[in-house]
């Protein structure tokens, strides 16, 4: 009785949709008896494609292909009017789906799944409240039991696609471009990865590559593997294959890049997938190296974001703790390279469902991934979360026309948060999954209208497909680039150094990494607003220390810093730059404790050495005051490193006043200069 009453509602359906039935004609000898050879043709046809089609992924290409021809042939078969437009929904080409699924309901396809697909199709072309109409009539036609297993999918659908139809009313103010064939092919490419300064990128690809092209059994697709472009004058250069050192046997897929361009991770697909890790030493890519098992443990592992002092690794993981599907998750790496016990961001940050492809901007705590979960317009969309007062923020939908009803995944941002990247399947493609490129526009300027601007606008080519609308809260701390070369101050060669940056104010260590091995090359995103205290040390070198304040008027800008080391020999002299004093005092101000407590660890692992601190001012006011000054600051330091266990033995000092200037004194920027405490080594 059931049944009957199901397939009753189900007919009147039919009817109030599309008024009459349509006949289902089949491929049998009795449709077509006069044209055995066409019949025998599009049989073969359909053989064909159902062998793909059961198959799936990358062979749902080559079953559209085999279905179409045997449609020419017979356009009124309800089952292969289903399975076409099956294969249209895996490929960007949404839109034809809805023709050839409305065709099987008219041919009465014999599976209530059509009309799931069908609203699928609606809401991939943001016809949201047409697609509402079909997962609901879906849900009320299911048994109890399916309903059960079903009920949850199907109201996340409906409820994306009212989230989509907000979405879509108040669109963020961005440019979104493909990126052109010169980076994105008729094959899946996406996961891009890029340094700070957006002049190198990193993607994954499933195009044939080599003489012997691998394909991979369960989705019938090329093994992903990893290719390298560079920006040069505005144009992104052919890719290139990194080499053996990246790209293995298996699949290997861009999962980060640290924001200085010189430390790649890689995503591996052995044994279930892990992290490695290969670091540029100026010349070539070391071999990729397995992160510790505390990162790749007997779960998967997949995309994974250092943060920028290269200490914290954001990772995603189905690893047990989590909260359902994939998470994302944070480990430490401390002093010696030893990271820490993973830990989960949490359920502000992680859902019930995926969370996917994580990027930390390097303003060092802005967190862009993707999710199924939260508010989405269906798939995955883009989210960001800040990490404010000890907890993470709500995250906050980057909006349409970023986000699709889609899958939109991979997103990535340079260091001044005016352009991001990501993939994403679109109409304007090139066959498969391809990386667009987003350009923030920011808050809207008023338009004025003037001749010669009118004049212009009349001899260009209008734009096409550039969205205009409100403007997106990015809000993102400003940073300033810092980078340069180390490098010995006699030979000129370079050195690999440690790089200490402090946060002077707050007494702080915020970063620790090392200059390339062989170029001594270094770089750094710092935020702005803040003072910096920097100590490069290298073995057999005085340690170098720079103060830098980067000021308002300093942000999103380049600052280039090359720094010459001095060998630790007798008559060298290093300037103290992060040694401060109140004004015409010699108290040492907490601020100098960091740079203090490098000076100390020199003098213990140089026992044999025996030093001179002295101290030196500027000319303002009388010789006798300014003497007296220098001294005691200079005594100043030299108590610090007795009280902490140095033999007073090996340590002198002395005051020069104003005797030994280094700048002019008749500039503010000159006297700073002189009033400074200098470190020399005596035997």
């Amino acid at each position: 009785m059931y049944k009957i009453t199901r397939f009753f509602i189900t007919g009147f359906f039919f009817f109030l949709t599309f008024q009459v039935f349509a006949q289902n004609v089949e491929f049998t000898r009795s449709y077509f008896p006069d044209d055995r050879r066409g019949l025998r043709e599009a049989r073969r046809n359909l053989r064909q494609g159902d062998n793909y089609f059961e198959k799936g992924g990358g062979k749902y290409s080559h079953a559209l292909e085999n279905y179409l021809k045997a449609h020419s042939f017979n356009p009124d078969n309800a089952w292969l009017n289903y399975k076409i437009g099956v294969c249209y929904l895996q490929t960007v080409h949404y839109k034809k789906a809805i023709d050839f699924f409305e065709k099987a309901i008219k041919l009465n396809v014999p599976t209530l799944d059509v009309y799931y697909e069908l609203g699928r199709a609606y809401h991939l072309n943001y016809m949201f409240d047409e697609a509402i109409d079909q997962y609901t009539f879906y849900r009320q036609s299911l048994t109890p039991h399916e309903l059960i297993q079903q009920r949850e999918k199907i109201d996340k659908r409906i409820a994306e696609c009212n989230y989509g139809k907000k979405a879509v009313e108040n669109p963020v103010r961005v440019f979104i471009d493909n990126m052109g064939s010169t980076i994105n092919s008729e094959y899946n490419d996406y996961s891009p990865v890029i340094n700070a300064d957006g002049t190198r990128m990193f993607f994954t690809t499933r195009r044939p590559l080599g003489r012997r092209p691998r394909m991979d059994r369960n989705d019938y697709l090329y093994f992903e593997n990893i290719l390298e472009t560079r920006k040069i004058r505005d144009q992104w250069q052919s890719p290139r294959d990194p080499g053996r050192r990246i790209n293995s046997r298996s699949h290997d897929a861009s999962a980060g890049l640290s924001h200085d361009g010189n430390t790649l991770l890689i995503y591996r697909g052995k044994r279930g997938g892990d992290i490695y890790e290969s670091v540029w030493d100026g010349e070539q890519w070391s071999r990729a190296r397995k992160l510790h098992r505390r990162i790749n443990s007997d779960n998967w592992v997949s995309s994974a974001s250092l943060s920028p002092d290269g200490r914290t690794l954001y990772f995603i993981s189905d690893r047990i703790g989590g909260y359902g599907g994939t998470d994302i998750w944070k480990s430490r790496r401390d002093e010696r390279g030893r990271w820490s016990e993973p830990v989960n961001l949490g359920s502000t940050v992680n859902t019930e469902y995926d969370e996917a492809s994580v990027f930390m901007h390097p303003d060092g705590k802005t967190l862009y991934f993707s999710s199924k979960g939260h508010e989405t317009m269906g798939g995955f969309d883009i989210f960001k979360t800040q990490y404010i007062g000890g907890r993470w923020t709500k995250p906050e939908n980057l909006g349409y026309p970023i986000n699709t009803p889609g899958d939109d995944l991979y997103f990535t941002m340079t260091e001044d948060s005016e352009t991001g990247f990501y993939s994403t399947y679109r109409e304007d493609g090139y066959g498969g999954r391809d990386i667009y490129q987003i350009t923030f526009l920011g808050p809207e300027k008023p338009l004025i209208n003037t001749p010669e601007k009118q004049l212009i606008a009349s001899l260009v080519r209008p734009a096409q497909d550039i969205i205009m609308a409100d403007e997106i809260e990015i809000e993102v701390t400003p940073m300033t680039l810092l980078r340069g070369k180390i490098t010995d101050q006699e030979t000129k060669e370079p050195l690999v150094a440690t790089i200490e940056l402090y946060d002077n104010e707050e007494e702080m260590l915020l970063a620790q990494f090392t200059s390339n091995e062989r170029t001594g090359e270094y770089a750094i995103s710092l935020p702005g607003g803040k003072n910096y205290g920097i100590a490069v040390q290298a073995d057999d070198y005085l340690f170098h220390s720079e103060n830098i304040n980067i000021t308002e008027a300093m942000v999103d800008r380049e600052i280039i810093n090359n720094i010459e080391l001095k060998k630790i020999e007798i008559g060298k002299a290093i300037v103290l730059q992060n040694i401060f004093f109140d004004l015409g005092q010699a108290t040492l101000r907490p601020e100098s404790y960091a740079e203090l407590g490098i000076l100390y660890q020199l003098m213990v692992d140089n026992p044999e050495i025996r030093v001179k601190i002295s101290g030196h001012t500027c000319t303002v006011g009388g010789w006798e005051l300014n003497k007296r000054l220098s001294e005691d600051r200079a005594r100043a330091v030299v108590e610090f490193l007795i009280d902490r266990g140095i033999d007073r033995h090996r340590l002198e000092h002395e005051g020069y006043a104003y005797s030994k200037p280094i700048a002019s004194n008749e500039t503010e920027e000159g006297r700073q200069k002189n009033r400074r405490t200098e470190f020399e080594i005596i035997e």
